[in-house]
């Protein structure tokens, strides 16, 4: 069968189904698409194949029902019409539009045809007009044309359907239960996607499951590690499992350039710009991970959803999520608006904040903090303010003057925010950076000013510790700036207070673990990848390392391993290397055209913040099981270090032993070339002794004899 079908075979086939269009109505039993995203699934592959060479000839084809019955001298206009719709989303074959006239009525039927070049033109089609309106009474009912066959085969009596046995699916986190305790990371490189599990006792990686052209663009996790997206020209899918990585949903959303999870993992946002249909602008769509529905969408231009009041760009994510796993609210900046959303019903619970440029939610709990520049030439003071959600009580406000820019740091738990102000000075030619440090879980929610010992240091990055109090800084000047570690609960008085400062460091980013305690001090892209793994606690350097031209550095989620690698931005060395805590490199994997490494998150722990203090003080007698099994892995890894040198020894003895045999075998040979002399005896040669004399040094001394 033909690709692509003419409007002649279109009706054709339509007989030859035995169709009565007159009374064909495609809205009242319409059936789900079919669309795989160009990706079909293991255990699909089968099943797809039967009706393949049907879905070859009728997928550039759709029918638009819904349309209004009208008389022959109104058809050329209703046809113009729905031509001009059409044919702004993608190009219309010539004599690709039919309209069916009923012969007894001279009267429009109520649908039509429409050719498309492609299948995937078609479905944009379907995906874009299905469901909008023409006018009011007129509703368009979108089908692929290649499913009339499908409802051609529904039975003409209802017949209860086949009651099938609960079937449990796939746990989705048991990969949580390995044995080993490893987490698992994907990487991309080339063609290939691979997730492997990351064996540090064994010092190796294991894979997990792999597979060629997976996405078209990149992979992402969710927050908590349940599924992993792959990104296509028709849209999304999601897959999970622990070694299968089945399809779970797929979210068509064409030409989508970037996704975002909600933290909680319940919605989904995809972003694309310039489709047909909306060419200036952009589309942002939130589905439900679960049922794969678009719970809203968005579009506009640019501009809308440009954070901060940016052109010609979208800052992303657009939409910025309350922390949790409710994911109740998500907010988003406007023209003098913050757009607060709720996602039982997606209403809109806005706020009129003029020209607000940043906004952040704490991690975990409704409080969004709003940075508003200053206004009228300087005679309204820049703010930060801290906003209740749903109440829209203002908690705390902080004025703040001369601002040339502000930027806004959540501690993970929520318990504190810092901002980081860059002032002008009286002369208006240079800046200078202080810190606001709100304490949110204590009464009133106080302030405290922290400037720096030399209030001219650019600040180059800043990072609060994980579950923790401190906070680190980078700042200084490039090539060795300083970096200077402070503790909000230092000293009887509860006041912030510096902890040290390290002189002239080789950094430019800053990479706690997530645990806590232990930081990485990264010197990437123009510091050739240096690398020191610092203790917090001891206030002591573990150890110094390089990975040359690194681009990422990236802590597993448990804190006990690091991940730095150099990326395919680089033309030489890309792959990665995996290091301990304390700068022991364990191993390392070479990739060509090396794009991306993530590790798989883990979900919060269940064990409540005592019991994790209780085992955190009882670690002695819990690492002494461990200990146990590292000595017997370091005794296994011994053992094949033993069992592959003493094969590589038989390998050589043998390699020895073959060619002294064949050695012995040309000896006669080699004696003819020789005319009778043998050749190769021991006996044959006298060794000698000659000993030579080297003159090393001269010196005089005069000797007086008075």
């Amino acid at each position: 069968m033909a690709d692509v079908m003419s409007m002649e075979e279109i009706h054709a086939t339509v007989e030859r189904l035995g169709i009565d269009l007159s009374s064909f109505n495609l809205d009242s039993i319409r059936l789900p698409p079919d669309d795989d995203l160009g990706i079909i699934s293991d255990d699909e592959d089968l099943k797809r194949g039967k009706s393949l060479e049907f879905e070859e000839g009728f997928g550039n084809i759709i029918v638009v029902d819904n349309l209004p019955v009208v008389p022959k001298e109104k058809f050329n206009k209703l046809e113009k019409v729905v031509h001009k719709i059409y044919s702004q989303i993608a190009v219309i074959k010539e004599d690709g539009l039919w309209m069916p006239i009923d012969p007894d009525t001279q009267k429009t039927l109520g649908y039509c045809f429409i050719e498309y070049n492609s299948a995937l033109e078609a479905e944009l089609a379907k995906e874009k007009t299905h469901g909008c309106k023409l006018d009011r009474s007129h509703i368009f009912a979108v089908n692929m044309f290649e499913d009339m066959e499908k409802f051609m085969k529904v039975p003409e009596e209802w017949a209860p359907p086949e009651t099938k046995p609960y079937t449990p699916g796939e746990n989705l986190q048991k990969w949580l239960t390995d044995e080993k305790a490893r987490d698992q990371f994907v990487i991309r490189a080339g063609s290939d996607t691979e997730v492997l599990w990351n064996d540090a006792r064994q010092s190796k990686s294991e894979l997990v499951y792999k597979k060629t052209y997976w996405t078209e663009n990149f992979v992402q996790w969710s927050p908590l590690g349940t599924y992993l997206a792959t990104v296509h020209r028709q849209g999304v899918a999601v897959w999970g499992g622990d070694t299968t990585f089945n399809r779970l949903m797929r979210y068509a959303h064409p030409q989508v350039k970037l996704i975002d999870f909600s933290p909680g993992e319940k919605f989904l946002v995809t972003y694309s710009s310039h489709e047909p249909s909306n060419p200036h602008g952009v589309v942002i769509n939130i589905f439900d991970v679960r049922t794969g529905k678009v719970r809203r969408n968005f579009k506009g231009s640019a501009d809308e959803f440009a954070i901060g009041g940016g052109v010609g760009g979208v800052s992303w994510p657009v939409f910025k999520w309350v922390g949790g796993k409710d994911d109740q609210y998500f907010a988003r900046i406007g023209k003098n608006v913050v757009s607060v959303y709720e996602t039982q019903t997606f209403s809109l619970v806005s706020m009129k904040v003029d020209s607000v440029m940043d906004l952040s939610w704490s991690p975990t709990d409704a409080i969004l903090a709003l940075f508003v520049p200053e206004l009228g030439g300087g005679n309204q003071p820049a703010r930060v303010s801290l906003v209740q959600i749903p109440s829209k009580d203002e908690l705390r406000q902080k004025n703040l003057f001369s601002v040339s820019d502000c930027k806004m740091y959540w501690q993970s738990n929520g318990d504190y925010l810092a901002v980081i102000v860059d002032r002008y000075t009286k002369t208006k030619k240079s800046t200078y950076t202080g810190f606001e440090l709100f304490r949110i879980k204590e009464r009133d929610i106080p302030i405290e000013v922290l400037e720096l010992e030399n209030k001219s240091d650019k600040i180059i990055a800043f990072a609060w510790e994980p579950k923790g109090h401190r906070f680190a800084v980078i700042h200084g000047d490039n090539p060795r700036p300083d970096v200077s570690f402070y503790s909000m609960r230092s000293g009887n008085t509860g006041r912030v207070t510096k902890l040290i400062t390290l002189k002239g460091k080789q950094a430019n980013a800053l990479y706690w673990s997530p645990a806590g305690h232990f930081i990485i001090l990264a010197g990437l892209k123009g510091f050739n990848g240096q690398l020191e793994f610092y203790n917090v606690d001891e206030l002591e350097t573990m150890g110094n390392a390089e990975h040359f031209m690194a681009t990422d550095v990236e802590w597993d989620p448990t804190g006990r391993y690091v991940m730095s690698a150099v990326t395919s931005v680089h033309e030489m060395e890309n792959g990665f290397n995996v290091w301990s805590f304390n700068g022991k490199m364990l191993y390392r994997i070479l990739k060509d055209h090396f794009f991306q490494f993530l590790w798989r998150p883990r979900p919060p722990s269940l064990l409540s913040a005592e019991k994790e203090e209780e085992i955190a003080k009882n670690l002695k007698k819990y690492s002494k099981k461990y200990e146990a099994e590292d000595q017997d892995v370091s005794l296994l890894l011994s053992e094949q270090d033993r069992e592959k040198r003493k094969m590589l020894k038989e390998e050589w003895d043998r390699w020895v032993s073959e060619w002294r045999l064949f050695h012995e075998e040309e000896k006669l040979y080699r004696q003819e070339l020789r005319d009778g002399e043998a050749s190769g005896e021991e006996e044959e040669y006298e060794a000698k002794e000659i000993e030579v004399e080297e003159e090393l040094d001269v010196s005089e001394e005069v000797i007086s004899f008075d």
